[in-house]
Protein backbone atom coordinates (compact mmCIF):
# COMPACT_ATOMS: atom_id res chain seq x y z
CA UNK A 1 0.00 0.00 0.00
CA UNK A 2 1.33 3.44 -1.20
CA UNK A 3 0.20 6.07 1.04
CA UNK A 4 -0.10 9.32 -0.50
CA UNK A 5 -1.13 13.00 0.02
CA UNK A 6 -2.41 15.73 -2.55
CA UNK A 7 -1.58 19.36 -2.09
CA UNK A 8 -3.98 21.16 -4.58
CA UNK A 9 -5.14 24.70 -3.76
CA UNK A 10 -8.12 23.92 -5.61
CA UNK A 11 -10.84 21.62 -3.73
CA UNK A 12 -12.38 20.53 -6.54
CA UNK A 13 -9.22 19.25 -8.68
CA UNK A 14 -8.25 17.69 -5.24
CA UNK A 15 -11.65 15.91 -4.46
CA UNK A 16 -11.62 14.66 -8.03
CA UNK A 17 -7.79 13.58 -8.20
CA UNK A 18 -8.29 11.46 -4.71
CA UNK A 19 -11.84 10.01 -5.52
CA UNK A 20 -9.93 8.88 -9.21
CA UNK A 21 -6.46 7.68 -7.70
CA UNK A 22 -8.49 5.35 -5.11
CA UNK A 23 -10.84 4.08 -7.41
CA UNK A 24 -8.67 2.62 -9.84
CA UNK A 25 -5.40 1.87 -7.66
CA UNK A 26 -4.40 0.94 -4.17
CA UNK A 27 -3.16 3.44 -3.70
CA UNK A 28 -4.36 5.11 -0.28
CA UNK A 29 -4.36 9.18 -0.30
CA UNK A 30 -4.26 9.33 3.57
CA UNK A 31 -4.58 13.48 3.43
CA UNK A 32 -4.88 16.34 1.17
CA UNK A 33 -3.79 19.83 1.90
CA UNK A 34 -4.19 23.45 -0.08
CA UNK A 35 -0.80 25.26 0.94
CA UNK A 36 2.59 24.03 1.38
CA UNK A 37 2.68 24.93 5.20
CA UNK A 38 -0.51 22.38 5.64
CA UNK A 39 1.77 19.81 3.81
CA UNK A 40 4.33 20.12 5.66
CA UNK A 41 2.19 19.31 8.98
CA UNK A 42 0.61 16.24 6.88
CA UNK A 43 3.85 14.94 6.46
CA UNK A 44 4.81 15.38 10.18
CA UNK A 45 1.71 13.99 11.47
CA UNK A 46 1.25 11.22 8.45
CA UNK A 47 3.62 8.24 7.21
CA UNK A 48 3.80 9.67 3.85
CA UNK A 49 5.27 8.20 0.95
CA UNK A 50 4.13 10.35 -1.44
CA UNK A 51 3.12 13.80 -1.29
CA UNK A 52 1.26 15.10 -4.85
CA UNK A 53 2.49 18.84 -5.14
CA UNK A 54 1.12 22.06 -7.04
CA UNK A 55 3.62 25.12 -7.85
CA UNK A 56 1.69 28.25 -6.93
CA UNK A 57 -0.64 28.25 -4.03
CA UNK A 58 -1.58 30.91 -1.46
CA UNK A 59 0.84 31.01 1.90
CA UNK A 60 3.82 28.69 0.69
CA UNK A 61 4.10 27.68 -2.54
CA UNK A 62 5.40 24.00 -3.76
CA UNK A 63 9.02 24.59 -4.54
CA UNK A 64 9.37 25.84 -0.91
CA UNK A 65 7.44 22.92 0.43
CA UNK A 66 9.53 20.33 -1.41
CA UNK A 67 12.81 21.91 0.07
CA UNK A 68 11.46 21.56 3.12
CA UNK A 69 9.97 18.75 3.20
CA UNK A 70 13.21 17.14 1.13
CA UNK A 71 15.33 18.56 4.11
CA UNK A 72 13.24 17.38 6.81
CA UNK A 73 11.94 13.59 5.65
CA UNK A 74 14.00 13.02 2.43
CA UNK A 75 12.67 9.52 1.71
CA UNK A 76 8.98 11.20 1.18
CA UNK A 77 9.24 11.56 -2.63
CA UNK A 78 7.43 14.30 -4.01
CA UNK A 79 5.95 14.66 -7.46
CA UNK A 80 4.80 17.95 -8.66
CA UNK A 81 1.36 18.80 -10.60
CA UNK A 82 1.95 21.29 -12.93
CA UNK A 83 0.59 22.73 -16.25
CA UNK A 84 2.35 23.80 -19.13
CA UNK A 85 2.32 27.69 -18.02
CA UNK A 86 4.18 26.36 -15.15
CA UNK A 87 7.42 25.40 -16.62
CA UNK A 88 9.90 27.84 -15.31
CA UNK A 89 8.76 26.65 -11.45
CA UNK A 90 9.27 23.52 -12.60
CA UNK A 91 13.54 23.34 -12.95
CA UNK A 92 13.09 25.19 -9.05
CA UNK A 93 10.98 22.19 -7.80
CA UNK A 94 13.12 19.42 -9.07
CA UNK A 95 16.47 21.12 -8.03
CA UNK A 96 14.50 21.83 -4.29
CA UNK A 97 14.68 17.74 -4.40
CA UNK A 98 10.98 16.71 -6.19
CA UNK A 99 11.56 13.10 -7.92
CA UNK A 100 9.61 14.40 -10.72
CA UNK A 101 6.64 16.30 -12.54
CA UNK A 102 3.42 15.64 -14.32
CA UNK A 103 0.90 17.51 -15.76
CA UNK A 104 -2.36 17.67 -13.97
CA UNK A 105 -4.62 16.84 -17.27
CA UNK A 106 -3.04 13.79 -17.29
CA UNK A 107 -4.84 10.63 -17.79
CA UNK A 108 -5.27 9.28 -14.52
CA UNK A 109 -3.87 5.54 -15.25
CA UNK A 110 -0.28 7.37 -16.15
CA UNK A 111 -0.90 9.38 -12.85
CA UNK A 112 -1.04 5.93 -10.99
CA UNK A 113 2.29 4.43 -13.11
CA UNK A 114 3.97 7.45 -12.61
CA UNK A 115 3.24 7.40 -8.86
CA UNK A 116 3.98 3.74 -8.52
CA UNK A 117 7.17 4.28 -10.67
CA UNK A 118 8.41 7.59 -8.29
CA UNK A 119 7.82 4.88 -5.08
CA UNK A 120 9.81 1.97 -6.84
CA UNK A 121 13.07 4.53 -7.16
CA UNK A 122 12.34 6.16 -10.41
CA UNK A 123 12.32 9.35 -11.79
CA UNK A 124 8.93 10.90 -13.71
CA UNK A 125 9.74 13.23 -15.94
CA UNK A 126 7.32 13.24 -18.83
CA UNK A 127 8.76 13.21 -22.67
CA UNK A 128 5.60 15.90 -23.69
CA UNK A 129 7.02 18.19 -20.89
CA UNK A 130 10.82 17.54 -21.32
CA UNK A 131 11.02 18.76 -24.63
CA UNK A 132 9.86 22.47 -23.34
CA UNK A 133 11.28 22.43 -19.91
CA UNK A 134 14.89 21.08 -21.15
CA UNK A 135 14.53 23.57 -24.51
CA UNK A 136 14.76 26.76 -21.53
CA UNK A 137 17.86 25.15 -20.12
CA UNK A 138 19.39 24.98 -22.76
CA UNK A 139 18.49 28.56 -24.49
CA UNK A 140 19.58 30.13 -20.31
CA UNK A 141 22.75 28.07 -20.78
CA UNK A 142 23.72 28.51 -24.36
CA UNK A 143 26.22 30.98 -23.52
CA UNK A 144 27.87 29.37 -20.42
CA UNK A 145 28.32 26.20 -22.19
CA UNK A 146 30.50 27.67 -24.90
CA UNK A 147 32.76 29.16 -22.45
CA UNK A 148 33.69 25.92 -20.92
CA UNK A 149 37.23 24.56 -21.51
CA UNK A 150 38.26 21.74 -23.56
CA UNK A 151 39.51 19.64 -20.22
CA UNK A 152 36.26 20.63 -18.74
CA UNK A 153 34.28 18.91 -21.96
CA UNK A 154 36.38 15.86 -21.87
CA UNK A 155 36.03 15.00 -18.33
CA UNK A 156 33.06 16.73 -16.93
CA UNK A 157 32.73 16.49 -12.70
CA UNK A 158 35.60 13.54 -13.62
CA UNK A 159 32.73 11.12 -14.49
CA UNK A 160 34.07 7.62 -15.12
CA UNK A 161 32.37 6.13 -18.93
CA UNK A 162 30.51 3.40 -16.53
CA UNK A 163 29.34 5.90 -14.37
CA UNK A 164 28.27 8.50 -17.45
CA UNK A 165 26.44 5.33 -18.36
CA UNK A 166 24.55 4.80 -15.24
CA UNK A 167 23.89 8.79 -15.58
CA UNK A 168 22.30 8.23 -19.48
CA UNK A 169 20.06 5.60 -17.77
CA UNK A 170 19.23 7.89 -14.79
CA UNK A 171 18.11 10.80 -17.59
CA UNK A 172 15.90 7.90 -19.20
CA UNK A 173 14.27 7.73 -16.04
CA UNK A 174 15.11 3.86 -15.50
CA UNK A 175 15.06 2.50 -11.88
CA UNK A 176 17.93 0.53 -10.01
CA UNK A 177 16.38 -2.30 -11.25
CA UNK A 178 16.75 -1.50 -14.68
CA UNK A 179 19.76 -0.28 -14.82
CA UNK A 180 21.37 -3.09 -12.84
CA UNK A 181 19.12 -5.73 -15.79
CA UNK A 182 20.88 -2.74 -18.36
CA UNK A 183 24.13 -3.29 -17.75
CA UNK A 184 24.54 -6.68 -16.50
CA UNK A 185 25.25 -5.00 -12.64
CA UNK A 186 24.47 -6.60 -9.26
CA UNK A 187 21.74 -3.57 -7.49
CA UNK A 188 24.45 -2.90 -5.01
CA UNK A 189 27.39 -2.12 -8.16
CA UNK A 190 23.91 0.14 -9.75
CA UNK A 191 23.47 1.40 -5.87
CA UNK A 192 27.40 2.50 -6.01
CA UNK A 193 27.57 4.60 -9.28
CA UNK A 194 24.97 6.28 -8.73
CA UNK A 195 25.55 7.11 -4.71
CA UNK A 196 29.25 8.26 -6.48
CA UNK A 197 27.41 9.93 -9.42
CA UNK A 198 25.58 11.96 -6.61
CA UNK A 199 28.64 13.10 -5.09
CA UNK A 200 30.35 13.73 -8.15
CA UNK A 201 27.63 16.43 -9.05
CA UNK A 202 27.14 17.20 -5.80
CA UNK A 203 23.21 16.66 -6.06
CA UNK A 204 20.78 15.08 -3.89
CA UNK A 205 18.73 12.65 -5.59
CA UNK A 206 17.87 11.53 -9.35
CA UNK A 207 16.13 13.92 -10.69
CA UNK A 208 18.82 16.89 -9.28
CA UNK A 209 21.12 14.73 -11.09
CA UNK A 210 19.13 14.45 -14.22
CA UNK A 211 18.33 18.34 -14.13
CA UNK A 212 22.60 18.53 -14.25
CA UNK A 213 23.07 16.83 -16.75
CA UNK A 214 20.44 18.55 -19.01
CA UNK A 215 21.77 21.83 -17.77
CA UNK A 216 25.25 21.17 -18.63
CA UNK A 217 24.78 18.66 -21.11
CA UNK A 218 27.20 16.16 -19.75
CA UNK A 219 26.15 12.81 -21.85
CA UNK A 220 26.50 14.72 -24.70
CA UNK A 221 30.56 16.34 -23.96
CA UNK A 222 31.11 13.10 -23.24
CA UNK A 223 30.37 11.84 -26.92
CA UNK A 224 32.48 14.75 -28.69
Amino acid sequence: MINAAIVEDQEILRKSLKIVIESISDIKIVGTAENGEQAIALCEKENLDIVLMDIQMPVMDGVKATDEIKKRWPNIKVIILTTFQDVTHVLNALNAGAEGYILKAVDPEFLVQGIKMVYHGGSLIPQQLAKEVFGQIQLNNTAHSEQLDHNSMNHPYDLNNQELKVLKCLTQGLSNKDISEKMFLSMGTVKNYISTIYSKLNVKNRSSAIIKAMEESLIEKKKN
